[in-house]
């Protein structure tokens, strides 16, 4: 074969695997692709809800993937095969947030919300939002796991 035709050859080929790569979504609010396939491994990059992350393979329950410039692993219940869209980022003329396409993904929008309210008046939502808003940092979160011996079988 020719050298022209081999090169030829070989870019279709690439080009054919490249449109065949697999991708997912990110269907948890903040996650993170990690270098190795189990938690708590060191954080490669942070990846947020709707990223699109292309699959390079598996292992058990963990996704090999590329996306921001880096390879790394993410675990299968944070991401999903589907894609959803939506215009625009945050809240802008006629957008809606992160926060609440994640919801809505879920099967919440305010009328479901306002219906569990109803039915539910001496739960205490404050309690509930301030949980949501507290953040733990990795290293924190890390050490806990190590002093409490939960790494052990």
């Amino acid at each position: 074969m020719r050298p022209l035709a081999r090169y030829i050859l070989l870019i279709c080929l690439l080009w054919t695997v490249d449109a065949a790569a697999e991708t997912v979504s990110v269907v948890t609010r903040d996650n993170a692709i990690r270098s190795e396939s189990r938690f708590f491994a060191p954080v490669r990059a942070k990846v947020r809800y709707g990223d699109r992350l292309t699959v390079t393979g598996r292992k058990g329950d963990w996704y090999q993937v590329s996306a921001k410039g880096v390879n790394g692993w993410v675990h299968k219940s944070a991401v999903e095969s589907r894609s959803y869209s939506v215009s625009g980022r945050g809240r802008s003329a006629g957008g809606v947030s992160a926060d609440e396409v994640s919801l809505a993904g879920k099967g919440f929008n305010p009328q479901v919300e306002a219906g569990y309210r109803n039915a539910n008046k001496k739960l205490n939502y404050g309690t509930v939002d301030e949980i949501e808003r507290l953040a733990v940092g990795e290293k924190s979160l890390e050490t806990f796991i190590q002093q409490g011996g939960l790494l052990q079988p």
